[in-house]
C-alpha cells in the first residue's frame, strides 16, 4: 500500500529560509513530509529534479469582475489564467463586479459564483463606502479577507470614495471587528484638480494623464490613512504602492508602532511611463507607471524588505473600453495575474540577483501572514496544504497572446522575454495546470482569515 498519493521527488524547495534540494511527500491534499530523501512509495512520483518548488501564488489583489461584468473577465477565466501563472490563491476584489460585495447579500452571490467557477482557491474582499458602515460586521461574519476603500474616485458609479470621515468611521469598525483595511491611496482633490484642468484646455494625452497623477498625489493620500489608522487602531494595508517614497512612509509609520504594510505590483517593477507612451491604453493603470528612476528606488525598498506583499492588481476590462482619443476617459487596468511570478524571478535577477525566497515571501508567505490565513496557506512545511507551483528557471519563453487564459488576449507583457516557466500548479495535491494546458475543473474553495 502507497504511503502517499503523490510524491515530488529533488525538486529545490523554496522556503522562507532558504532553497534546499529536498522530497515532498502529500497525502490527503496535505505536505506530510519534507525532507531530503522521503521513505516510502507514492500513487503518483514526479521527478522535479532541476525544477524549483515554489509555493503557490498566493494574488491578494485582483478584479475579476463578477457578478454583473463577467464580459470583462470573469472567474473562470482569471483563476485559470492565474493557475497558469503558478498561483493557487486569489483575493478578489469588492468593485468591479456589480452588485459589487458590499454587504451579505452581494457577498453570498459572489460567493456561488466563485464556487461554481473557481479552478483555484479563492477569498473575497468587502467594500468600504459611505453608505455601507452599518453591513461591515456582517461582511466580517460572512469571511471577507477585509476591507477595501478608495481615496480617490473609483471609476465604478456604484463604488463610492471614501472621503476622510467614512475612512475613519470605517477603520474603528473593522479595528473593532479584527479586519485589516486596504486603500487605494491617491488624494482625490490634487488628482482632480490637475485632472480638471487639462481637460478644460483640451489636453487629453497619454502624457497629460500621467501628469494629473504625481508621486505627490500618492505621498498626501497615505499620510492620510497612515494618520486615520494610528488614530483608529486599524490595521492598514496600502495597495499598489507606485514609488519608493510611498514605502518609505510605510516602513517609517511601522518604525513608530503603527499597524501598516504596503503593496506594490509587477508593472511598477517592470515597466515605466515610456512603456506607457508606447503602448498606449493596455498600460494606462492608477496610480499610473513611474519613470526608471523611480522604479529603481521601488525595487532598492523592495529588496530591503519594506514591502509586504506584491499583487498583480489584475484589472481587465473589454478591447471597446480601451480604444478613446481622450486619454482620460480609457479604462485603466493592466492584465498581468498570468505573469506575476515570471516577472519577478525575470528583473528579481536583473535587479542585483534578488533571493528566491524573498519572491516566494512577496507573493505567498508574507501574504498569508498579513492576511491572518489559516496556517495550512503560504508554507511549505509538513501539515500545510499542498499548494504549489513547479518553476523551471532554467527556461525562458516569450509572452505570446495566443497563450493567455484572459477572456480578452490583451497584456503590456506582450512580446517580452521572461525566465522561469511555471511547468505544474498543483492545489491541495491536484494538478491544475501542466504543460500549457489546464488538467482539472473548477475546484475552488472560500478561504477566510483567522482573525
Amino acid at each position: 500500500m502507497s504511503n502517499f498519493d503523490l510524491i515530488i521527488r529533488q525538486g529545490s524547495v523554496v522556503t522562507a529560509d532558504g532553497v534546499q534540494v529536498a522530497d515532498l511527500g502529500i497525502a490527503a491534499g496535505r505536505i506530510t513530509a519534507l525532507a531530503a530523501t522521503v521513505a516510502g512509495s507514492a500513487q503518483t512520483e514526479i521527478d522535479a529534479t532541476g525544477l524549483h518548488v515554489f509555493p503557490g501564488l498566493i494574488d491578494s489583489h485582483v478584479h475579476f469582475n463578477e457578478p454583473g461584468r463577467t464580459e470583462w473577465e470573469g472567474i473562470r477565466t482569471g483563476s485559470r489564467a492565474l493557475a497558469a501563472g503558478g498561483g493557487t490563491l486569489f483575493f478578489d476584489m469588492p468593485l468591479n463586479a456589480h452588485p459589487p460585495t458590499l454587504d451579505a447579500a452581494s457577498f453570498d452571490l459572489k460567493h456561488r459564483a466563485a464556487g461554481e467557477s473557481a479552478l483555484t482557491d479563492f477569498a473575497l474582499w468587502g467594500g468600504l463606502v459611505p453608505e455601507n458602515l452599518d453591513q461591515l460586521e456582517a461582511l466580517s461574519e460572512r469571511g471577507v479577507i477585509g476591507f477595501k476603500a478608495f481615496m480617490s474616485n473609483s471609476g465604478i458609479a456604484d463604488f463610492a470614495r471614501a472621503d476622510t470621515a467614512t475612512l475613519r468611521a470605517g477603520m474603528r469598525r473593522a479595528a473593532g471587528l479584527g479586519r485589516l483595511v486596504a486603500v487605494h491611496a491617491e488624494s482625490e482633490a490634487l488628482t482632480q484638480q490637475l485632472a480638471q484642468a487639462r481637460i478644460a484646455a483640451g489636453q487629453w494625452t497619454i502624457r497629460d494623464y500621467l501628469d494629473s497623477r504625481p508621486v505627490a498625489a500618492e505621498l498626501e493620500a497615505i499620510r492620510v490613512a497612515i494618520d486615520l489608522a494610528g488614530e483608529t487602531g486599524c490595521a492598514l494595508h496600502i495597495v499598489h504602492v507606485s514609488s519608493g517614497a510611498g514605502v518609505a512612509l510605510v516602513t517609517a509609520a511601522r518604525a513608530a508602532g503603527a499597524d501598516v504594510t504596503c503593496e506594490t505590483c509587477p508593472h511598477y517593477l517592470v515597466l515605466t511611463e515610456t512603456d506607457v507612451e508606447a503602448l498606449g491604453a493596455v498600460a494606462k493603470c492608477a496610480p499610473p507607471l513611474r519613470d526608471s528612476v523611480e522604479r529603481e528606488k521601488l525595487w532598492q525598498r523592495l529588496l530591503a524588505g519594506e514591502i509586504a506583499t506584491v499583487g498583480s492588481d489584475h484589472s481587465p476590462a473589454p478591447p471597446d473600453l480601451k480604444t478613446d482619443p481622450n486619454f482620460f476617459k480609457v479604462w485603466g487596468g493592466i492584465s498581468g495575474v498570468q505573469h506575476t511570478l515570471p516577472l519577478l524571478l525575470t528583473e528579481g535577477h536583473v535587479h542585483r540577483q534578488a533571493a528566491l525566497s524573498l519572491l516566494a515571501q512577496l507573493t505567498s508567505f508574507q501574504v498569508a501572514e498579513r492576511f491572518g490565513l489559516p496556517a495550512t496557506k503560504g508554507r511549505l512545511a509538513p501539515g500545510a496544504d499542498a499548494d504549489l507551483a513547479l518553476v523551471d528557471l532554467r527556461q525562458t519563453f516569450t509572452v505570446q497572446t495566443a497563450e493567455l487564459f484572459y477572456r480578452h488576449r490583451q497584456t503590456p507583457y506582450a512580446g517580452r522575454v521572461l525566465t522561469g516557466t511555471v511547468v505544474q500548479t498543483i492545489l491541495r495535491g491536484t494538478t491544475l495546470f501542466t504543460n500549457g494546458r489546464i488538467v482539472s475543473s473548477p475546484m475552488g474553495r472560500l478561504v477566510k482569515p483567522r482573525r
